[in-house]
């Protein structure tokens, strides 16, 4: 006869608790999480944490292995600093097998146990990988209704999926934050590349708006491809040996386990080979404008599944879909083509090779790169127009009147500065919305020049991203 298993001991419980928590005793988080510098979406997010005076809780999304621990655990090491006791503090991996089966409260009356706390007031408690609990929302809400003087955060990896639940079942109890891929300027940042970036003024439509631009656009290109095969992931930016085997250390680590995984678990899938082959697809030909009934013929898979493939796929947020507009600005009225971009360009690394700059596909990832730039921001969203007679690479629409603002070709290549007629599409598109400025890409010309009556303003497509991020989490403009 077999033997009944006994539950968990609560004191093993406990112990391991006070190992994840090493401030109760040691007044420090880990040296690991201590000597990585901040992101700079830190300075977004902390502000959520520290704050009490609203009876929320803190939801951080984002893919894997984009710093979300970590983050958890700079907030702690701030907390502290600013005066909140070490043993009101806690750190809770729901994704340890230990904690299977335990409800949040319990695993939070566990805490105040291992702490001997009589009282739940005055506790910063960070539930990691919470999309591992089932009905993780629903206990997360009966929390915050039961400990109002308690901040909960958690994190999770599935950002649409955690996303959809919050909004229904959280709404005016949890505020969500989503933390994305590196942008090319934390990049830099992170780096210490600081003395790469200057700034300066430009004159856009009458007003001076701030670019950045670069004491050494070599070295920056340079450091801009490297970003494109590798930079996505803080880790991965400051280890060679990831760098030379991303097939290992990214493709096992992020894709594989979102694929093989968080996705079968999340939505039930079945044939987890065929999504994993329609997304590395997707992958190879990242900023290509593609169809339904393309991939449909290609794959020999039907679109009704494909449709929920490409909404799985958003839901881990791997890959993002374009809408196209026509040359009126006008979306069209059924979507049969639109362009999919990876979220991260290092993603096409891990699945393929790195590219060299010189390669075929190279372009398509500079554009997968910038328009990565844009997809952090969540107060807009780039189009890209295709017409009978040509196409602009990005459309930026104004959010109330949806006319353009905004045309930018992107290239990695200088022969749009030296041959007019590469900007024809352009010209004509500003020219019908009378726009009397747009913005190309180039690999290292930075000038204005006036074609037509429209200013063009040539940036080096580095430059051009790092802008994009800059104002994306430091300027929060526009």
């Amino acid at each position: 006869m077999a033997r009944k298993l006994k539950p968990i001991a609560e004191h093993l419980i406990v112990e391991r608790m006070k190992y994840e928590n090493p401030w109760w005793t040691t007044n420090a988080i880990d040296y690991d999480y201590d000597v990585m510098r901040r992101r700079l979406y830190f300075e977004l997010f902390y502000p959520l944490v520290e704050e009490t005076d609203i009876r929320r809780a803190v939801v951080l999304m984002g893919p894997r292995r984009v710093g979300k621990t970590v983050m958890m655990h700079h907030s702690i090491e701030k907390l502290m600093e600013k005066g909140v006791a070490k043993d009101k503090i806690c750190y809770i991996n729901i994704e340890n097998p230990l904690y299977l089966y335990r409800g949040l409260e319990e695993l939070f009356t566990n805490a105040r146990t291992a702490v001997d706390s009589k009282t739940p007031d005055g506790w910063y408690v960070f539930f990691d990988e919470i999309q591992y609990l089932k009905d993780w929302e629903v206990h997360l809400k009966v929390l915050v209704d039961s400990y109002p003087y308690t901040k909960f955060i958690v994190s999770g990896s599935a950002a649409a999926a955690l996303k959809l639940k919050s909004n229904e079942s959280g709404a005016g109890r949890f505020t969500d934050f989503m933390l994305p891929p590196l942008t090319f300027h934390e990049y830099i940042y992170l780096k210490d590349l600081d003395a790469l970036i200057r700034t300066k003024q430009v004159n856009w439509n009458g007003n001076e708006k701030e670019f950045l631009s670069t004491t050494n656009i070599n070295e920056l290109n340079s450091h801009f491809i490297n970003y494109i095969n590798f930079g996505g992931y803080p880790e991965v930016i400051f280890s060679e040996k990831m760098q030379l085997n991303p097939g290992r250390y990214i493709k096992n680590d992020i894709i594989d386990k979102v694929l093989l995984r968080d996705l079968p678990s999340l939505y039930g899938i079945s044939n987890v080979q065929e999504l994993n082959s329609f997304f590395s697809r997707l992958a190879y030909y990242s900023g290509n404008e593609v169809s339904l009934q393309s991939l449909s013929t290609n794959s020999n898979v039907n679109i009704d599944t494909l449709k929920k493939h490409i909404t799985y796929l958003e839901a881990a947020f791997l890959i993002r879909r374009i809408q196209r507009i026509d040359d009126n600005a006008k979306h069209f009225q059924r979507d049969v083509s639109y362009k999919v971009f990876l979220t991260n360009p290092s993603l096409r690394s891990a699945l393929f090779s790195p590219l060299l700059e010189r390669d075929e596909m190279f372009g398509h990832m500079v554009e997968t790169a910038i328009f990565a730039q844009w997809l952090h921001r969540d107060w807009i969203v780039p189009r890209y127009a295709n017409w009978k007679k040509g196409e602009v690479d990005m459309v930026l629409l104004n959010p109330k009147t949806l006319k353009p603002n905004l045309a930018v070709e992107i290239k990695w290549s200088n022969k749009p500065y030296t041959d007019k007629k590469e900007l024809k599409n352009i010209i004509y598109f500003c020219k019908k919305h009378s726009l009397p400025s747009a913005i190309v890409t180039t690999i290292d010309i930075d000038q204005v020049v006036e074609v037509e009556g429209i200013k063009i303003h040539f940036f080096p497509s580095a430059a051009y991203a790092l802008t994009v991020g800059y104002n994306t989490i430091v300027k929060k403009a526009v």
